[in-house]
């Protein structure tokens, strides 16, 4: 299993993104294919893995050029055609890969996937999911900001697509959500009233609405929205995290009590911090290409970079792609329904 990474993108640097690639193989059967100023990344590696049997598990695919992170992803990709993102999903495209993973520029990630590895078929747009936290367990949302004007049928598309990467997670029958302000069915905006009988009618294990207070709660597998709300969702819930770990710590500081109480619950806070860290999941895969790709947070630790890695080479494993595919080909979708809010 080979996983190729774009090893400039990230806000820590390549030295960074290539201490995860070394975390994974040397814990896995995987090789990583580092991508990038060949140069830089020999140097790094040379200082990280000075050890001959780690560096064979690690090999190097020169690209002269970096799409930085205030570029248009569009423009940027047009204009730069060696970009180490653009470079990484082409080895993906020639089987050279089984997937590609970056810490860059998101939009860029999205639009270098989608033009070197294009769609899958039936699939109307790709989009992004994430896993967020929960009482029980961990669930899939799906766009987080990858389309943020959709119609029905790329939210009942984002339904089967994020069912598909529950399963590889280890969830046989994933439940379906559809975020809205309220459960009763009728609820919520134009674009949610349309999807609620598309979901309603396949053959995906649709619950149906949930609000925004439902999410962490752990009742359901999947839930499905536009990339607008799903980005607000994802923003916020971060926000809140990072916020409520600052209040905590400023009120252990205010009293010596308090840091006894601290020092008692140690673990505790450790493990609650643990279960709220982006960096356990990785990244975000992206669904809907010909192929595997996964999208991680700028900020990414070594240790977030190793999980997105293990999560690429799981999806891959799993195959992901042929269980949409076959889920969108046995699915009880109407295809006249398509053709009616399409015109």
């Amino acid at each position: 299993m080979q996983i190729a990474l774009d090893a400039m993108g990230g806000d820590y640097g390549s030295e960074e993104l290539i201490a995860g690639a070394l975390l994974a193989v040397r814990k896995t059967d995987l090789r990583v294919t580092l991508v990038g100023d060949e140069r830089i990344l020999s140097k790094h590696l040379e200082t990280l893995a000075p050890d001959s049997k780690t560096a064979k598990l690690i090999n190097i695919v020169h690209s002269s050029q970096v799409i930085d992170m205030n570029e248009h992803p569009v423009d940027a990709i047009r204009k730069k055609k060696d970009a180490s993102i653009l470079v990484a999903f082409d080895l993906v495209r020639r089987k050279e890969a089984d997937a590609a993973v970056s810490a860059g520029n998101s939009g860029a990630t999205l639009a270098a996937a989608s033009r070197k590895l294009g769609r899958l078929e039936g699939i109307s747009r790709p989009g992004i999911a994430s896993i967020f936290p929960t009482l029980k367990k961990p669930v899939v949302l799906m766009d987080i900001g990858a389309n943020v004007d959709c119609r029905p049928q790329h939210l009942f598309q984002f339904g089967i697509m994020a069912s598909a990467f529950s399963r590889i997670t280890g969830v046989e029958n994933p439940r379906v959500g559809l975020l809205s302000i309220g459960e009763e069915t009728g609820k919520g905006n134009s674009l949610i009233k349309e999807t609620y009988p598309l979901l309603e009618n396949s053959s995906l294990n649709f619950i149906g609405n949930v609000e925004g207070r439902d999410v962490f709660q752990g009742e359901v597998d999947v839930i499905v929205c536009d990339g607008f709300v799903g980005n607000v969702c994802l923003k916020v819930s971060e926000g809140l995290a990072e916020a409520a770990m600052q209040m905590l710590r400023d009120e252990i500081c205010k009293s010596m009590w308090a840091k006894i109480g601290y020092l008692l619950a140690r673990n505790a806070f450790k493990s609650f911090k643990k279960r709220v860290d982006y960096a356990e999941y990785g990244g975000a895969p992206l669904l809907g290409i010909d192929g595997i790709g996964i999208i991680c947070h700028g900020k990414s630790s070594s240790h977030a970079i190793k999980n997105a890695i293990l999560e690429a080479a799981k999806m891959a494993r799993g195959n992901i792609n042929k269980d949409i595919l076959e889920s969108l080909a046995t699915s009880n979708f109407v295809e006249q329904n398509i053709v009616n809010l399409e015109t």
